[in-house]
């Protein structure tokens, strides 16, 4: 099992982290900030409540002077990222979350020490509260960052301000109108780095959620281009192409479902025991008499507590088919008990997708 995050921050992080705070802030004491992070309440913290009790931690330590605790963050995030040659390290999260949580009265320091922290660890949670705030002045400076020379910074500008992003502060004004982002990654479209590529692409699909016309409109736009840019549409696509968007899928060129025909959908097990795997098979031909293009996926159709079902979806290939050919597959679903899905025993279904349109559908019971 792979070891929790939470555990990063630790005496072996702590320790010197606040040697390197030593340095920095006048009459820093040492043992009272150790103290301070490691009370008898740390045990029982989580990620993001460990961050900000760190954060709480050298803030203990600090004056009154926003502007003045500002500048010192800002020169320990720079000692550490030259002297000790680091960025993008997450552990550093306590510094961004100290700018989110104690700078918010102060937009421009904040925004400046954002700048050169998010070098070393990536601000788009601290820079959050700052666009419900002041959201004309922060997205001024974000469309500044996009056209920044360090990647770190212009990828801020699009991750920054995703409507959903993961972990985030909501921000509701942005799901409604997403207007004030398309400046931004216009930008960063053809941005010379994959990681801002990526951000710009994961931004793109967070607001097709709510506005599929206009990200489509802006996929049909950008698409062709460059085998960059084409990557970062398709990315941008995936959940259009997951809910069988039609113009969406038209855009990639996958082939009218009509074209093939799924035989022979056998599962293995009419029972699945909890802890086990379902194992099923299929053959999908080809009955055009020219190449087609197919996307094939299945859905899970989970039963929940209240004796409805909810359907996820799984990949199973993506390539072009010759004419008349017939592909025979087979996959295994596991149902071993994992932290982010409760099973209920009961009537499961799954069904195999063409192209975004569920096709054929069969039973089984999971039991416990």
């Amino acid at each position: 099992m792979a070891e929790p995050l939470k555990n990063m921050f630790n005496e072996q992080f702590v320790v010197p982290f606040s040697e390197i705070c030593e340095m920095h802030i006048e009459n820093f004491d040492v043992e009272q900030f150790l103290k301070f992070v490691f009370d008898k309440n740390w045990i029982h913290l989580e990620l993001k409540p460990r961050i900000k009790h760190i954060a709480a931690a050298i803030h203990d330590q600090l004056s009154d002077n926003t502007i003045e605790n500002l500048q010192l963050i800002t020169a320990i995030s720079e000692d550490i990222r030259i002297n000790q040659n680091k960025q993008d390290t997450f552990e550093y999260l306590v510094l961004c979350d100290y700018i989110e949580v104690y700078g918010l009265q102060e937009l421009q320091a904040s925004l400046q020490t954002i700048e050169k922290v998010t070098v070393l660890a990536s601000c788009e949670f601290a820079i959050r509260p700052f666009l419900l705030k002041y959201p004309k002045e922060t997205f001024a400076q974000l469309v500044e960052w996009s056209s920044h020379s360090h990647s770190s910074v212009r990828r801020l500008a699009s991750e920054g301000c995703r409507p959903r992003l993961p972990w985030g502060m909501g921000l509701p004004f942005l799901k409604k109108d997403p207007s004030p982002i398309y400046p931004i990654l216009e930008n960063l479209k053809d941005d010379p780095s994959l990681y801002v590529r990526r951000s710009v692409a994961n931004n793109i699909n967070d607001i097709s959620k709510e506005h599929p016309k206009e990200v489509l409109k802006l996929l049909y736009d950008w698409n062709g281009f460059s085998e960059e840019r084409n990557w970062l549409v398709k990315h941008a696509a995936r959940t259009l192409l997951k809910k069988g968007n039609t113009k969406a899928l038209q855009l990639f060129g996958y082939g009218n479902i009509t074209n093939f025909e799924i035989s022979g959908l056998s599962l293995k097990e009419k029972k699945v025991t909890v802890g086990s795997y379902l194992t099923f098979d299929f053959s999908i031909t080809n009955k055009s008499k020219s190449n087609q293009k197919v996307r094939l996926e299945y859905f899970i159709h989970f039963l929940l507590a209240n004796g409805s079902l909810s359907k996820k979806v799984f990949k199973i290939s993506e390539r072009d088919m010759n004419a008349i050919e017939t592909l025979h597959y087979e996959r295994r679903q596991s149902f071993k008990i994992i932290t982010t899905r409760k099973y209920y025993a009961g009537t499961h279904k799954v069904s195999l997708v063409i192209n975004g349109i569920e096709m054929e559908t069969q039973s089984f019971e999971l039991t416990s």
